[in-house]
C-alpha cells in the first residue's frame, strides 16, 4: 500500500482516535495532520510497522503533548479552561466525527482512560498494542478501559431508561 491509500483509508479512524483523546476538533485535525505529514516523510519506516494507524495516533498524541505545553506557556495567568479547551458541543452544525454528548462523556474520564478507549475502541487494538503505544502493561490497560466503559455506562443508562420508559 503506497501513502496516498494509506491516508484515504486511514485518516477517519486516526481522527476518531485522537478527537477521543484530546477532545477538541480543531486541535485533533492539527495534530492528526501533523503526524501523516511526519507518516509521509518515514513513510518506508512507518508502511513497516506492524500497526501504521497507531503509529500515527501515538504521534499525534505526542504533536498534542507538545503543542499543549507550548500553548500553556503562551496563555497569560487567569485565562480559563475554556480559552484551552472550547466547548466540545460548541461546533454545532459541523460534520463531527465524534457524537457531541459521547465526547463531552469522554471529557469527563482520566487522560489515560481516554487514550485507551481512543486505541481500543476507535482503531480496535488489541490490548497487547495498545500497551505498547502507550508504555503500560496490558493488565493496566484491561483495567483502565473496565473503569472507562463503568463510567460511560453509568453516564448512558439513565439516558436508555428515559428513553425506553
Amino acid at each position: 500500500m503506497d501513502f496516498a491509500e494509506f491516508y484515504s483509508a486511514s485518516r477517519d479512524d486516526c481522527l476518531r482516535a485522537v478527537l477521543a483523546s484530546v477532545g477538541n476538533l480543531d486541535t485533533a485535525q492539527e495534530v492528526v495532520d501533523e503526524a501523516f505529514a511526519r507518516a509521509w516523510v518515514a513513510w518506508r519506516k512507518v508502511s513497516a510497522h506492524p500497526a501504521p494507524q497507531a503509529w500515527v495516533v501515538r504521534t499525534a498524541l505526542t504533536a498534542g503533548v507538545s503543542a499543549w505545553r507550548r500553548r500553556r506557556r503562551e496563555l497569560p495567568l487567569g485565562a480559563g479552561w475554556e480559552s484551552v479547551h472550547p466547548d466540545p458541543a460548541s461546533g454545532a452544525g459541523r460534520d463531527e466525527p465524534v457524537d457531541a454528548e459521547a465526547m463531552a462523556a469522554l471529557l469527563r474520564l482520566p487522560v489515560r482512560q481516554r487514550q485507551v478507549v481512543a486505541l481500543r475502541i476507535f482503531l480496535d487494538l488489541d490490548t497487547n498494542r495498545v500497551a505498547d503505544i502507550l508504555g503500560i502493561a496490558p493488565g493496566t490497560v484491561t483495567a483502565h478501559l473496565a473503569r472507562a466503559m463503568a463510567a460511560l455506562r453509568g453516564e448512558f443508562a439513565p439516558l436508555r431508561q428515559r428513553e425506553t420508559s
